[in-house]
């Protein structure tokens, strides 16, 4: 899941090697995945009202859902 992340991101930022992808495991077995991207593309990252990190997340929790895991997206 961490390199569909990888992947979708690198392709929407102005500077793809800026993008930084690390994936968590909690103890209560979720998935927490962390995307870094340079400050000046967080903005492509997130969308309008955030409506492309919203698409991300969905497309994770289907993922998630295939291989029986929660899947959780923070960009900080």
């Amino acid at each position: 899941m961490k390199e569909l992340v990888e992947f979708i991101a690198k392709r929407i930022v102005d500077d793809p090697d800026e993008v930084d992808v690390s994936e968590e495991e909690t103890e209560d077995g979720k998935i927490v995945i962390r995307l870094n991207v340079a400050d000046s593309d967080k903005g492509k990252v997130i969308g309008r009202r955030g409506h492309v990190a919203e698409s991300i997340r969905t497309l994770l929790r289907v993922a998630g859902v295939k291989n029986g895991t929660r899947v959780t997206l923070e960009i900080p």
